[in-house]
């Protein structure tokens, strides 16, 4: 039977809140740290419109093959402190290695045995918190950019117009909107902000992690990376590119494994006619496909025995 022990971690001035859950058996155990994707979201993988319930999924499989989970709620999420708004790529890096650090020393982990597990933004976050020297046994990077992400953003915005109703589509077609021209014109404008909260395009926005997220290229920090990396993404994934993986094996400094999963999406469930970003809702009624859980949990078994 599994242990959940709360956790509560200063970083910079605010209290994170989270859980380690211990598998059954003796310790010392191998642990893995799960990173979330981007926005407010809770230490579960769930944001407040969409429950996706990725970290939740992966902690109970990884609790039962004999690994042990921190995971968090981000800052101004749940039950930590902060402002969500305020918080930039940066800061989310710095409350990982936080929480890291105060894991590390608990007795019931084996702090050789560490490994950072992340998804979308949280496999960015996991690459640049080892590219610090933090030592790790591995990285698990689940639909894992290579490039900028102002590259990143930018085919997002090419592959969204074709999934948007079909009035929202007309209406750019009316208006001749360029999709992807004023979504570029948008992140100029926020580049040009030095504000962490900024209106732009009619929404506030959190322009001090999108500024930093826009310039974040993972590249340079891939090569400071020496831990063994496996990499998964699926080929109906429409906010990663699955050819981001040869980049991620190419800059890497330690061994790498990659995979493309067939008809899964980003939010790692598998769906078998086209993509599109409002089956989300519909595919988080499932869990996570096998097709990444078990590669993951049989690269973590071979790299933590």
């Amino acid at each position: 039977m599994t242990v959940d022990r709360p956790l509560a971690v200063d970083s910079a001035g605010q209290r994170l809140s989270g859980t380690l859950t211990l598998p059954d058996g003796a310790g010392p155990h191998p642990l893995a740290l799960l990173l979330p994707g981007s926005g407010p979201i809770n230490r579960d993988g769930d944001h407040r419109r969409l429950p996706l319930g990725i970290q939740r999924h992966l902690a109970a499989a990884l609790t039962g093959a004999g690994i042990a989970v921190a995971r968090y709620d981000r800052r101004g999420v749940g039950a930590s402190s902060g402002e969500f708004l305020r918080t930039g790529f940066h800061d989310n890096v710095d409350d990982a290695a936080a929480v890291l650090a105060a894991v590390r020393d608990d007795p019931a982990v084996d702090a050789g045995r560490l490994f950072l597990v992340g998804h979308s933004e949280g496999a960015l976050t996991a690459v640049a918190l080892a590219a610090r020297g933090v030592p790790v046994a591995g990285l698990v990077l689940l639909s894992a950019p290579g490039r900028t992400g102002a590259e990143v953003l930018r085919r997002q915005a090419g592959l969204l117009l074709p999934t948007l109703p079909a009035p929202v589509r007309l209406v750019l077609r009316l208006t001749r909107t360029d999709l992807v021209a004023k979504v570029a014109r948008n992140h100029e404008k926020i580049l040009a902000t030095d504000k962490d909260v900024a209106w732009v395009g009619g929404q506030r926005l959190n322009a001090r992690w999108f500024r930093e997220f826009l310039r974040y290229d993972p590249r340079p920090d891939l090569a400071r990376v020496d831990a063994p990396i496996l990499a998964l993404t699926g080929d109906k994934d429409l906010q990663t590119d699955p050819a981001d993986l040869p980049v991620i094996a190419a800059h890497a400094g330690g061994p790498v494994q990659t995979g493309v999963l067939p008809d899964v999406t980003h939010v790692l469930r598998r769906r078998t006619g086209p993509p599109s970003l409002r089956a989300y809702r519909d595919e988080a009624k499932q869990p996570l496909d096998p097709s990444v859980v078990e590669p993951a949990l049989s690269w973590l078994a071979a790299h933590s025995g």
